[in-house]
C-alpha cells in the first residue's frame, strides 16, 4: 500500500458539520450570536485551527426519525483531531424554548472556582491564523501511531443473544485514515481517535449522547449540556471537588446504606457523610427533610448538606428503586432546602420486569422502543426545572465496564467547570473506548439498535433476578430472612433478623454478621456484608443484610450459592431446614 505522504491530521484540526450542496454558517461567538443554532464554546479557547461550524438543527420531531432526518438535513460531521464540540450542536431547536438553568456560583468550592482554562490551549487560539505553520502543539503525527485498522464483530439487532451473533453479526473496521479516504463512514478514525483530544470527549461520540439524553430524558431547562466523562466513579469524585470543600465543612447526604466506593471517594478528600433513612422504594424525603429542618453545626460537626448523592434505581447496594412519585417529592426537598443533587444512575436501563412470583405468568414485556421507553420510570434530570441536577450516565453496566466511558448531564455552568477540571486530571476518556463505542451504537447500531439492545438486557436481567429469588425461596428459611424483589439493577439486598439469633442479647449485630460471612467464605459462596456500605461508619448498622448479587453467576451457581448462605444462617441461628 502506497504510504501517504500528508495526512489532515499533521495539525490540530477543525470540526463542522458539511451538507453537500448547502453553505457552511461561519460560527458566531457567544457574545454576539444566539446559542440556538450555534456552539457556545463557554470557557473553551480551543485546540481546533478553527472555531466549530454547524448547520441549523432542524425542527424535527423529539423521536428516533426525527434526529435522523435532523441529521440528514445538517450534513456529514467533520471533526478532526482534537476538535472542539459541545452539545449545543446536536440538541433540537425544541431544547431552547424553555426558561434557563439557576446559577450555583454560592454551591461551588473554592478549588473549582480557582479553574482556569489550560494555558497551553490558550497558545492554540493563533492557530487561527492563516499561513500560521503551528511548532507548539504536542499532538504526535498519525504516522508514527502502530496501530493501522481494528476490526471488530457485533450482534445485530434485534439477535443480541451469543448464538445469535454466531449466526447474524456484522464486521466494524475502523482504519487510521477513513475520513481521509471517506471509508468506513469516514466520520471518525485511528488517527483522530489516537491522538490527544478534547477533555469533553470526541465530537461523534458527544453527538449520540446528547440525541440520546434528549430522545430519553428531556430536560426540562434549556441550557443543559453533556460531557464524556471516564465512568461514573471518576466523574463523581470530580463533582465531589467542585462542590464540596473541607475547609468550610462541607458534607453531603446519602442513603443509610450507599455505594462503598462512592464513600471511600469521599472520605479522603475530609467530607462527612450522612445517611437518610430508607424504605423498600429507597431515600425517604421525609426523613431528608427532617434532616435538614433540623441540623445543627455543632452537633454534627459539618455545615448543612448543599449535596445530596443518590442513585435512584436499582440502588446499590439494596436493589431499591425510588418510584415517580419518590422522585418527585426527593426533588421537591432538594428545592426547600437547595441541595443540588448528584443523580447516579448506572443500572437506569436495567429496569426489569415485574415480579409476580414464582408459579405466576410473566408480564408481557415492551414490544417496541416507544413502549420500552414510556415504560421507564422518569428520571430525576427529567424533572429538573432548575439545573440543580449532574445526572452520571455510563456504558459500564449495560455495554462493557472495561471501557471507562460514561457521560455527565448537568447545566452549561456546571458542565464548563467540569470540563476545567477534566482538562488537567483525566484530560476526557480513552479515543479507542470512543471510537469503539461510537462504532457500535451510533454507526452500527444507531438509537433504535442501542434501546433494542437495552430492551435486551432488560429481559436478560429479569430471568438473572428471577432465577436468584427462585433459589431464596427454596432455600432460605423465611422465618429470619427476608427481601424485596429488586425492580432494576443487579443486587439482593437480603435482611437477616439478628432479634431472633439465640446470642442476640450478649453478641453485637457486627459480630452475628462476621459469623454467618466467615461461615459463607468457609462454605464456598462470597455474600458481601451489609454494614460495609453503611454511610456513617462512626455508627452501629440499623440491622444485618447482606448483599448479593444474579450479574454474573449462572442459574444453576446461584441456586448453590444461595444454598450455601442459607446453611450460613441456619447454623449460626442454629436452626434446622
Amino acid at each position: 500500500m502506497a504510504k501517504l505522504s500528508t495526512t489532515p491530521y499533521r495539525t490540530l484540526s477543525s470540526l463542522s458539520l458539511i451538507h453537500p450542496t448547502r453553505r457552511l454558517v461561519p460560527t458566531r461567538s457567544l457574545s454576539t450570536g444566539s446559542p440556538r443554532h450555534q456552539p457556545s464554546n463557554v470557557g473553551n479557547v480551543g485546540l481546533a485551527e478553527k472555531d466549530a461550524v454547524i448547520g441549523p438543527q432542524a425542527n424535527e420531531p423529539l423521536t428516533i426519525n426525527g434526529i435522523k432526518a435532523r441529521r440528514a438535513k445538517a450534513g456529514k460531521l467533520v471533526a478532526g483531531t482534537a476538535a472542539y464540540s459541545d452539545s449545543d450542536m446536536f440538541k433540537s431547536p425544541q431544547a431552547y424554548d424553555k426558561p434557563k438553568a439557576k446559577r450555583w456560583d454560592h454551591h461551588l468550592s473554592k478549588e473549582s472556582i480557582a479553574r482556569e482554562p489550560c494555558a497551553l490551549k490558550q497558545a492554540a487560539k493563533h492557530l487561527k491564523k492563516p499561513g500560521l505553520i503551528s511548532l507548539g502543539g504536542g499532538l504526535p503525527s498519525a504516522e508514527n501511531f502502530p496501530i493501522d485498522s481494528i476490526n471488530m464483530r457485533v450482534p445485530m439487532p434485534p439477535s443480541f443473544t451469543v448464538d445469535d451473533t454466531a449466526s447474524s453479526f456484522q464486521d466494524v473496521k475502523m482504519g487510521k485514515y477513513d475520513v481521509a479516504r471517506d471509508e468506513n463512514g469516514g466520520v471518525y478514525d485511528l488517527s483522530i481517535a489516537m491522538n490527544y483530544g478534547q477533555s469533553i470527549g470526541s465530537a461523534q461520540l458527544l453527538r449520540w449522547v446528547t440525541e440520546h439524553t434528549e430522545l430519553v430524558q428531556r430536560p426540562p431547562y434549556s441550557d443543559w449540556r453533556c460531557s464524556l466523562t471516564i465512568g461514573s466513579t471518576g466523574a463523581l469524585e470530580q463533582a465531589l471537588r467542585m462542590f464540596c470543600d473541607k475547609a468550610r465543612g462541607d458534607s453531603i447526604l446519602t442513603e443509610e446504606y450507599s455505594f462503598s466506593t462512592a464513600l471511600e471517594t469521599a472520605a479522603p478528600l475530609g467530607i462527612r457523610v450522612f445517611g437518610i433513612k430508607m424504605d423498600e422504594q429507597g431515600l425517604l424525603p421525609e426523613s431528608m427533610d427532617e434532616i435538614l429542618s433540623n441540623w445543627d453545626e455543632k452537633s454534627r460537626g459539618a455545615r448543612k448538606p448543599t449535596v445530596l448523592y443518590t442513585v435512584p434505581s436499582g440502588q446499590n447496594p439494596t436493589g431499591a428503586t425510588q418510584g415517580e412519585q419518590r422522585r418527585r417529592d426527593i426533588y421537591e426537598v432538594c428545592q426547600k432546602h437547595d441541595v443540588f443533587i448528584l443523580e447516579d444512575e448506572p443500572y437506569y436501563f436495567l429496569q426489569m420486569q415485574p415480579y409476580t412470583g414464582p408459579n405466576a405468568p410473566d408480564v408481557p414485556p415492551p414490544a417496541t422502543v416507544e413502549e420500552f421507553m414510556r415504560n421507564l420510570i422518569p428520571s430525576l434530570l427529567s424533572m429538573d426545572v432548575d439545573g440543580r441536577v449532574m445526572r452520571m450516565d455510563s456504558f459500564s453496566k449495560v455495554v462493557v465496564p472495561g471501557s471507562r466511558v460514561g457521560w455527565i448531564t448537568a447545566s452549561e455552568q456546571i458542565i464548563e467547570r467540569y470540563i476545567r477540571h477534566a482538562e488537567v486530571c483525566s484530560q476526557g476518556p480513552s479515543g479507542l473506548s470512543q471510537i469503539l463505542l461510537y462504532k457500535l451504537v451510533d454507526e452500527t447500531w444507531g438509537h433504535e439498535g442501542y434501546l433494542k439492545w437495552l430492551m435486551h438486557m432488560r429481559l436478560e436481567y429479569t430471568r438473572r433476578r428471577n432465577a436468584i429469588l427462585a433459589a431464596c425461596e427454596k432455600y432460605l428459611p423465611r422465618n429470619i430472612v427476608s427481601w424485596v424483589p429488586p425492580a432494576a439493577g443487579m443486587f439482593l439486598w437480603l435482611k437477616v433478623d439478628h432479634t431472633q439469633h439465640p446470642q442476640a442479647g450478649t453478641k453485637s449485630i457486627l459480630e452475628i454478621e462476621e459469623e454467618i460471612f466467615t461461615s459463607c467464605i468457609d462454605k464456598g459462596v462470597l455474600a458481601i456484608r451489609g454494614s460495609w456500605f453503611c454511610a456513617e461508619q462512626d455508627k452501629p448498622p440499623s440491622g444485618l443484610f447482606f448483599r448479593t448479587t444474579y450479574a454474573s453467576a449462572s442459574e444453576a451457581d446461584m441456586a448453590r450459592a444461595i444454598e450455601r448462605f442459607g446453611n450460613a444462617v441456619r447454623e449460626s441461628f442454629t436452626v434446622g431446614r
